[in-house]
């Protein structure tokens, strides 16, 4: 099986997944470029997989169902445009022309319905984990995406992290003022500038990766700690008030 992104938009990746003559795309924000592509290669469309409904994630649909019409699995507790097979924490999905079953996982925060898409190996994960950065708040607590992200960074850690913007080096920037000391992180940092000149993706990244740079999933760090204690003038009483205010600070950064 081979998953391949197809930009859209400003910084959003649709992932397509393929084996054979038999295709799935997630969170398609945009019909165009999975239409381009369907058309290109000559796949036949299986199934559309949502993460959430933001637009961004979710207004292609339509569009692509007229032309390949085609199941349509989203978060039961979320409005999905077309959507014919509600899922939720725990759902598998059998995807027999990839030869791929899927299990869901209930990941709120970014919104409340968000879902992540797991297989051994991978986990399409919407815009809740990216690399080096996390989702922001627009409809969960700090608790909820802290828990969120803990469940996704308790993974096996070769699983690769498919997200679904490029936000790799905006969020590396800020990973860098959060936790000034990390030379793994660094390393990556010059690894994504070297493939953003090229203009070729920064994703996937893998869990293993992310519990070593990313800030949101080192909130236990005694260096993160200091810094936020530093901006804050006093030290958070523990790694959830520790995420909150990483995350506020990343608001505004």
């Amino acid at each position: 099986m081979e998953i391949i992104p197809l930009p859209a938009f400003r910084d959003n990746y649709i992932w397509a997944l393929r084996a054979g003559r038999h295709a799935v795309v997630v969170d398609p924000g945009d019909a165009g470029p999975a239409l381009t592509w369907l058309t290109e290669t000559g796949l036949d469309l299986d199934a559309i997989l949502v993460t959430h409904h933001h637009a961004d994630h979710v207004a292609g649909i339509q569009a692509l169902l007229a032309a390949y019409p085609a199941p349509v699995y989203g978060p039961a507790d979320e409005a999905i445009p077309g959507r014919t097979h509600p899922v939720g924490e725990g759902s598998r999905i059998t995807l027999p022309g990839l030869g791929l079953t899927l299990e869901t996982m209930a990941v709120p925060g970014h919104t409340l319905g968000h879902l992540a898409y797991y297989a051994p190996g991978l986990v399409l994960c919407g815009d809740t984990l990216f690399s080096a950065g996390c989702g922001r708040l627009f409809e969960g607590t700090p608790a909820q995406l802290h828990g969120s992200l803990n469940r996704l960074a308790a993974l096996p850690g070769d699983t690769a992290v498919y997200c679904t913007h490029e936000y790799t080096l905006a969020n590396l920037a800020f990973a860098r003022l959060a936790e000034p000391h990390n030379p793994e992180r660094d390393a990556w940092a010059t690894r994504c500038e070297a493939l953003r000149r090229d203009n070729r993706p920064t994703l996937p990244t893998t869990i293993e990766r992310e519990r070593r740079i990313n800030p949101f999933l080192r909130t236990g760090e005694t260096q993160i700690a200091q810094v936020l204690a530093s901006r804050l003038g006093r030290p958070p009483e523990d790694a959830l008030a520790c995420f909150a205010a990483l995350r506020e600070w990343k608001n505004q950064a």
